[in-house]
């Protein structure tokens, strides 16, 4: 939605604003980060969520961090049930032309993932943020809208869903961290921020299935009848992705079809077969980005899929969301603590270069899972060769695994 008007008349008996320092929209992993950085910097914040505090929860969303990020939460006291509780990953596999092939990356760079579902961490966080640190989250808001954000005076109002009155709240500035689909991504003036898309022009059945994972590692099926994922979500618990048409309609895919596709596209010599399980998520993601630049209007700053989005062809979503929020909360916190706006006025130019990159990996890796299946033998030819390249040439490996495990020294 565009930028509100100041909300000068406000429902009769709603209460008085006040002021905040800042205020966060959206508590997924982005808010809930920025939350907990300005927290410990003594900042004072308030972060409004619509959906209610169980449901964010619960949520099931992606769940590779990549090891950068897993010791930026440590350094801010984050991360002690992700250590306790993660795996820990240092192979992954692809299975094309029917062979098994490993790829194992900590042995070329001495870096690992850890796989710990993004419900967990929201819930590590909200916890940290919440309980032990005494933040203000406010859960099931309505109709928020955001005000007067060129100004040195902005503010952001809701509905209260017991009351049915507007709330307004007074900041100094304003986090936007609430998904794709949010109000401060809309809040954007079409003048004065650009949006550039890509649709990769696939869509992936995400499945969840109850059953234990068929292998210690992720698993690529790269086949002509098209792309098949497999990943640990847990000890009994596996998420799944199948290639499908975008749109398709996850009804069409009963358990029997979802298993035989599942069976064959990540089958493989020597391979032992996958374990079935009650298939309790069905839904179709539509493969496409987006990148909004800047990432910043006036006083409102936008930080996760607010700002891009990446799809998960190469599970970057998460990771860019924590990268967005370390720099967004240590910026705001130096310009409210101390005054310095620099960190402030550079935040998106330094989120952007990572954000550039992995898009760039994204797109590269698209065309080595998807280009069998297109019938064309050009781009199934070409994605063959980026396949064998990576397990005969070190050079070729060495670049990969940078780009898979984000450890590039700079963007």
């Amino acid at each position: 939605m565009a930028e509100s008007p100041s909300p000068a008349r406000r429902h009769p008996g709603s209460p008085s604003p006040r002021h905040h320092p800042v205020v966060v929209v959206g508590a997924g992993p982005a808010g809930l980060t920025v939350g907990n950085v300005l927290r410990a910097a003594g900042v004072a914040c308030v972060v409004l969520e619509t959906e209610t505090r169980e449901f964010i929860e619960r949520r099931p969303r992606a769940g590779v961090v990549e090891e950068w990020a897993v010791r930026a939460l440590r350094r801010r006291g984050l991360a002690a049930n992700l250590l306790e509780r993660a795996q820990v990953h240092t192979e992954c596999e692809f299975r094309f032309d029917g062979e098994r092939h490993r790829f194992p990356y900590e042995e070329l760079t001495g870096r690992h993932h850890y796989v710990y579902p993004q419900p967990l961490l929201v819930t590590d966080l909200v916890r940290e943020y919440a309980d032990v640190r005494g933040g203000d989250i406010r859960f099931g808001v309505r109709d928020v809208r955001l005000h007067d954000l060129d100004s040195e005076r902005p503010s952001v109002s809701y509905l209260d869903p017991e009351t049915g009155l507007r709330h307004v709240l007074r900041c100094d500035f304003v986090a936007g961290c609430d998904g794709a689909r949010g109000v401060t991504r809309a809040a954007l003036p079409s003048d004065r921020a650009r949006t550039a898309r890509h649709d990769y022009g696939v869509g992936w059945l995400a499945l969840l299935a109850e059953a234990p994972p068929s292998s210690d590692c992720v698993l690529f099926g790269v086949h002509p009848r098209g792309f098949a994922g497999h990943m640990a979500r847990g000890p009994e618990v596996t998420r799944y992705y199948l290639q499908c048409p975008p749109g398709d309609d996850p009804d069409g895919w009963p358990h029997e079809r979802v298993w035989a596709e599942l069976h064959l596209r990540l089958g493989a010599a020597g391979a032992p077969p996958l374990t079935e399980g009650r298939l309790i998520e069905k839904r179709v993601l539509d493969m496409h980005d987006y990148v909004v630049e800047p990432m910043a209007h006036g006083r409102l700053f936008l930080a996760g899929d607010a700002a891009h989005l990446v799809a998960p062809i190469a599970a970057k979503g998460m990771n860019l969301a924590l990268h967005d929020a370390f720099l967004l909360g240590d910026a705001l916190a130096a310009q409210v603590t101390d005054g310095d706006r620099r960190a402030l006025d550079g935040y998106s130019e330094a989120c952007l270069r990572r954000v550039w990159d992995y898009q760039e990996f994204s797109q590269w890796l698209s065309e080595v899972y998807h280009g069998p299946a297109t019938g064309d033998p050009f781009r199934a030819g070409t994605a063959r060769a980026r396949l064998r390249r990576l397990f005969t040439s070190p050079v070729a490996a060495a670049a990969f695994a940078e780009q898979y495990l984000g450890t590039a020294a700079r963007h």
